[in-house]
């Protein structure tokens, strides 16, 4: 980190059945990795340090949540073991990434494209979503505002899992040659870890939080940090919905706009166009519509 002045730690393992299959390496990568480079800013004279936190690290449920919560406290405690030195710290928490490497969309892109059946754990299952763009905009807005050791949450809109996949395969199915009918959703069951929900704060995080137009900061408990100036350009929050469950949800067309002004349906012509399969597909005008017989539960376990 020589002459660095801004860090942006994102390393970790991210997935939350690998990390619950394997938290020996979890606590290594996303625990010990990151006090080793809380170690090293504070001793090359970096200025900024940003961490790169989950959703999943509110009232955690598993493994990946608890080291990206435990990763939120070093950040924090780091503000006070940089003595004089010029050097603020401070975390980011993400929901689902759109379209990012091995998430939901492209799976169900993948699983549409051969016919089905697309794998959804629970119906009732909610998360919350944000863009490259929001991710962009989420980090450069936390290194120009920090005063150290505040957690930026951004303000995301919630979709549920049945609803995406829904919409995906209305949009998709056509594209890849099939009716949406012949799709099938399966409920396979809650993998090990995962939640129905995902939360963007705790209550008593709330009562910390300030705002602007975008995100949230939450100021750090620890009564070092309590001052009378705070992170600049927010102001104290009012009303916060803390769950996935209680947000308001996108609609199916809503969820669609979205998916496709990011890029995450950029890959289904390209693959119609190298399948082999000669079917006629129909327009993107041509109105489908998805039959709820389609949906059947395997397992609840």
């Amino acid at each position: 980190m020589e002459d660095i002045d801004v860090v942006i730690h994102t390393a970790a393992m991210k997935h939350v059945d690998v990390c619950e299959y394997n938290p020996f390496e979890a606590v290594k990568t996303n625990t010990l990795g990151l006090q080793n480079i809380v170690d090293t800013a504070i001793d090359e004279n970096v200025q900024r340090v940003v961490f790169t936190s989950s959703d999943k690290a509110v009232n955690p449920a598993n493994t990946m949540g608890t080291t990206k919560l435990l990763g939120e406290k070093l950040i924090t405690a780091g503000n006070n073991h940089r003595g004089d030195r010029d050097l603020r710290l401070s975390s980011v928490r993400f929901g689902n990434i759109i379209n990012s490497s091995q998430s939901v969309i492209p799976i169900f892109t993948d699983q549409i494209r051969e016919g089905g059946p697309v794998t959804l754990t629970d119906e009732r299952m909610t998360r919350f979503f944000l863009t490259y763009d929001d991710v962009f905009d989420l980090v450069s807005q936390a290194i120009e505002t920090m005063q150290g050791g505040e957690v930026f949450v951004y303000k995301m809109p919630a979709i549920k899992i049945e609803d995406l996949a829904k919409a995906m395969i209305e949009t998709l199915a056509p594209e890849f040659g099939y009716e949406p009918s012949e799709i099938d959703i399966d409920v396979i069951g809650r993998r090990p870890g995962e939640t129905f929900h995902e939360e963007i704060m705790t209550e008593r995080e709330a009562r910390r939080a300030r705002e602007n137009d975008s995100m949230y900061a939450i100021q750090p408990e620890m009564a070092d940090f309590q001052t009378e100036t705070r992170t600049v350009g927010f102001t104290d929050s009012t009303e916060i919905v803390l769950s996935s469950e209680n947000a308001p949800k996108l609609s199916k067309d809503e969820i669609m706009k979205l998916l496709k002004e990011n890029g995450a349906m950029a890959g289904a012509d390209e693959s119609f166009s190298n399948a082999e399969s000669e079917s006629d597909t129909a327009s993107e005008e041509q109105s489908v519509s998805f039959d709820e017989t389609n949906v059947r539960e395997i397992s609840n376990e």
